[in-house]
């Protein structure tokens, strides 16, 4: 099997390295790739936004499936061009992929789909946010309508800066969604979909905010763990129930089948699980972690999902034991990152014992001398991953990579899963 991955992000090189496992796979390639992804696969650098590019790519690489990434090719319908050239492809086409694309779109399915949710308001000018936000009450949970990368998303105490980020998705011409806030800690769930069947991974938890303890703005995600080892039995099978295959039959029965992963941002609050938003698309960072623990052959899986032949009673292999991730990101990120740093210290600590180092927002520069040197290209540099006896030991062994690692500027969280490692998160009771 030729598998094309389109991405330039942890996530992709996360899957990449996840499909060279599979031994039915006999090729991968990327486009456009970073650093990281080019030492291990071939790159191709175009567009893979513009549905006439990604297409013209496939169709010379005769590829036997294509896997979409990000989100963004997906909303401008590089799955649906793939599809009438006769293409394999994992993800969704520009219809389905609105569950990410509008969150007021996304909520008209979950009320249809009878799925619990926040209650939750749209609004188009401040007069409808201030209407809002009075009747749900602090905090307030001020969202951007569209794509916003995982940052647009506000939660204060603060009605001003509620109503500032409202105002700021207005002038960008986006309405804004506001909703009650939900108690509980998150969890991330991807299920994989074939416009009818769904099987669930593994449950993981990110870290959104780009200081310790959750201090500071929102970032695309600092890292993630999995599993979570505080959830109640049988939560998979409950989110599949009540969330997953419920929306999958909704998008059916409006024939705009979702095949890819479906994304399910939930919350355990003290009344249940409640969607807190839905993604079209592997999330960044929890992917390197999930996937750095999955055994059963992911191209096969992909494959299925993209041909419409998944096994709803599949049971996936899982490495047992937990996996760690650790955000490596520029300087001034979540603002505009500085760019251009030489990283050191990555064949130290792909040396490491059980840690792999996954490229984000890097790429390659000759040094002068013949040769070349990985530089920052973007926010989230880096995902360094560790698998681990138990959390608190594949965190030592993540960090003890994150050391090895540096350039000027660089910043991380410190409490990556430390919170659960100590056995310190609940979930509220009824």
């Amino acid at each position: 099997m030729k598998v094309l991955v389109f991405g330039a992000g942890g996530r992709e090189h996360a899957i990449i390295t996840a499909l060279l496992r599979d031994p039915a796979v006999t090729e991968v390639h990327a486009a456009p790739g970073n650093a990281g992804i080019a030492r291990v696969v071939p790159v191709h650098r175009i567009d893979p936004s513009s549905p006439e590019q990604a297409t013209g790519l496939a169709e010379d690489l005769d590829a036997d499936l294509v896997v979409i990434g990000p989100e963004a090719p997906l909303v401008a319908g590089v799955a649906d061009a793939l599809r009438e050239a006769g293409i394999p492809v994992f993800g969704p086409d520009a219809a389905a992929a609105r569950l990410e694309s509008s969150k007021a779109f996304a909520k008209e399915v979950m009320v249809e789909a009878g799925v619990p949710t926040a209650e939750a308001a749209v609004a188009r000018d401040l007069e409808e946010t201030r209407a809002a936000m009075d009747r749900f009450g602090a905090p307030y949970v001020i969202k951007d309508d569209g794509l916003a990368g995982g940052k647009g998303v506000v939660v204060t105490e603060d009605p001003a800066a509620a109503e500032a980020h409202a105002a700021a998705c207005f002038e960008a011409g986006s309405a804004v969604v506001i909703e009650e806030y939900l108690d509980g800690p998150e969890v991330s769930l991807f299920v994989l979909c074939d416009g009818v069947h769904t099987v669930p991974l593994s449950p993981a938890q990110d870290f959104k905010r780009i200081g310790d303890d959750d201090a500071g703005p929102n970032t695309g995600g600092m890292g993630a763990y999995t599993p979570l080892p505080w959830l109640p039995e049988g939560f998979t099978d409950e989110v599949v129930a009540a969330v997953a295959q419920p929306v999958v039959d909704a998008m059916a029965r409006r024939a705009t089948p979702f095949v890819g992963v479906l994304y399910c941002g939930l919350a355990v609050t003290a009344r249940g699980v409640r969607v807190i938003e839905f993604n079209a698309r592997f999330g960044d960072p929890e992917t390197q972690a999930v996937l750095a623990r999955l055994r059963t052959p992911l191209g096969q899986l992909l494959l299925s999902a993209a041909e419409g032949e998944l096994d709803p009673d599949q049971k996936l292999r899982w490495d047992l034991r937990p996996a760690v991730d650790v955000v490596m990101a520029a300087e001034n990120y979540p603002g505009t990152p500085r760019t251009g740093d030489e990283i050191t210290g990555l064949a130290d600590a792909e040396q490491l014992p059980d840690v792999t180092v996954l490229h984000a927002g890097t790429a390659e520069q000759p040094d002068g001398v013949g040769n070349t040197r990985v530089v920052t290209a973007g926010g989230r540099v880096l995902a360094v991953v560790a698998l681990g006896e138990d959390l608190a030991d594949a965190r030592a062994r993540a960090y003890a990579g994150v050391e090895a690692i540096s350039w000027p500027g660089e910043q991380h969280r410190t409490d990556i899963a430390r919170r659960a490692a100590e056995g310190r998160i609940t979930i509220p009771a009824p």
